[in-house]
């Protein structure tokens, strides 16, 4: 679990519902399912005429997928450099064809790096191995961030369908004022819910989610490309040493990996 994500919701929400408590005795003028219905039903049904409908259903699944852990963290960076470097030792040791049951292994849980291996088994030298890792590379990270590109389509969405909610609610409240004037004052407070709930929606919920998907799709990206160095050396023929520095030019100084202490 992502604790941080559901930290900063609890707190958000927290905030946000006790600023109102302390403010107000009627709590009950902040709910309202009709305002609810016109900017959650708006948003999701411009969301649908926009995408195709299988993008969007992926996008809203995400939402629920930024409370769970981050499937690659600072630490597990350096455990990445040490497993290319051991496929240069068993490469140095038993040739190329010790890294097919490596291949095998890796491919049922990780498909893209399953594959990457097996076009250096091929026998591609490392341009051509950089050119097609790079491509794989790239192309995924794109497909991935459609969610994110839906997300905040939904959160540009929400606050117009907020004020359409408003206005709506202006139209009905003016054409009962004539009847009953006195009523103006909490006919306007409604009104004004459904902007409230659009912004809420889209500021607190769509765009901070958008935000996170996206970030660990940079970050899965980085791991990505590190590993796509080391394996690009790797059909070079280069030495697990050589292949150690190449790949610790990319991360921090604190994270490197280090041949001779994981040797002892």
């Amino acid at each position: 679990m992502s604790f941080t994500t559901i930290l900063g919701i609890m707190v958000g929400l927290g905030l946000f519902v006790g600023s109102i408590f302390i403010s107000t005795d009627n709590y009950l003028v902040f709910l309202s399912l009709s305002s609810a219905l016109m900017v959650v039903g708006g948003t999701l049904a411009a969301t649908f005429i926009a995408y195709e409908a299988r993008y969007v259903l992926l996008a809203l699944k995400l939402i629920f997928k930024i409370f769970r852990a981050p499937q690659m963290g600072r630490g597990q960076l350096t455990g990445e450099v040490g497993r290319v470097v051991k496929w240069g030792y068993l490469l140095q040791k038993k040739g190329i064809n010790a890294l097919e049951q490596e291949a095998e292994r890796v491919g049922k849980d990780e498909p893209f790096l399953g594959w990457a291996m097996e076009v250096i088994i091929t026998g591609y030298n490392g341009d051509e191995v950089a050119e097609m890792l790079h491509n794989a590379i790239d192309n995924a990270f794109n497909r991935n961030l459609v969610p994110v590109s839906i997300l905040k389509s939904m959160a540009a969405a929400a606050p117009a369908f907020g004020m359409i909610g408003t206005l709506v609610g202006l139209v009905i409240m003016l054409d009962k004022m004539a009847d009953d004037p006195t009523s103006l004052g909490a006919g306007l407070a409604i009104a004004l819910i459904t902007t409230l709930y659009g912004i809420v929606a889209a500021r607190f919920f769509f765009m901070p989610a958008a935000s996170k998907i996206q970030q660990r799709e940079e970050i899965m990206r980085f791991r990505n490309y590190l590993i796509a160095e080391g394996l690009i050396m790797l059909a070079d023929r280069k030495g697990p040493r050589a292949i150690q520095d190449r790949m610790n030019s990319f991360l921090d100084p604190a994270i490197h990996f280090n041949i001779d202490k994981s040797a002892k």
